[in-house]
């Protein structure tokens, strides 16, 4: 049996963002691995981490760079993250850049499993961030599968076009206000550029750029997943990749409209 709490909703309610601070931005940045794991160096990954870097301190964070780091070090700086007062901050946000398959992101050494990393900010352990956006933002594999293309039914000249009551108190889901935004679906492999970077970060960061302090999150994560999917692999060693695709996709726990408006 359940029991519903009352709460007037309304369908443009947006989270608070008039904190003193944005928040904290963390970026682990993995670009080389120990030999044992049998995985390349993510040549591209220090310009995807740059480009991320300056599109969110444009948006106010606070950003902290972690490179190649080890699962220890990674798990430190996250357990000090959720121990940290961010009382005074609208939220929270963490980028990971490196090599991954299904579940996991590899830190410099081993795997590290990101249901761990996400499990530190839920609100009954991170309690000052209950109730605020917690983005995390995952650039890395997700399987070894290629994405291949398809062609949409339409017309045959036709071409695709680019582009709580106030006062009221109620309690929340330990896991509410996250939002998880990976770079592909489960299953397949993320495309990186060795100069100019990931496919997605690279989009990501353009549409940030353009609309980050006007258009809501979920609905600027959709431009990128649109945007990611019209680009094709031209050029690769395996040739197997030729043509392939790749579409990002997100899954949200917010429960409200999320928007980086400027700071007065």
């Amino acid at each position: 049996m359940s029991t519903v709490q009352t709460v007037s909703l309304h369908p443009d309610e947006e989270y608070e963002m008039n904190k003193r601070k944005r928040g904290v931005a963390l970026i682990f940045n993995q670009q080389c691995f120990h030999f044992a794991l049998n995985l390349g160096e993510r040549h591209g990954t220090e310009a995807d981490c740059s480009n991320v870097k300056e599109r969110l301190t444009a948006l106010g964070f606070e950003v902290k760079v972690f490179n190649d780091l080890r699962q220890n070090d990674i798990n430190n700086e996250i357990k000090e993250a959720a121990k940290a007062d961010h009382s005074e901050a609208d939220c929270f946000l963490v980028v990971f850049l490196s090599h991954g398959e299904k579940d996991y992101v590899y830190a410099k050494d081993k795997k590290v499993k990101v249901k761990d990393i996400t499990d530190k900010f839920k609100g009954t352990e991170c309690e000052s961030l209950v109730g605020k956006p917690k983005i995390f933002i995952w650039q890395a594999c997700r399987g070894d599968k290629h994405d291949d293309p398809v062609a949409p039914c339409a017309a045959p000249d036709s071409e695709p076009t680019e582009v709580g009551e106030a006062g009221a108190v109620y309690t929340l889901p330990a896991a509410a206000d996250f939002i998880m935004c990976y770079s592909v679906a489960e299953g397949y492999y993320s495309y990186r550029h060795t100069l100019e970077g990931s496919w997605y970060i690279q989009d990501l960061c353009e549409l940030l750029q353009k609309y980050g302090d006007s258009l809501e999150f979920t609905q600027l994560l959709t431009m990128v997943n649109r945007k990611v999917s019209m680009r094709s692999v031209d050029k690769c060693s395996d040739l197997k990749a030729i043509g392939k695709k790749q579409v990002p996709c997100f899954a949200s726990m917010l429960t409200k409209k999320l928007y980086f408006h400027p700071k007065k």
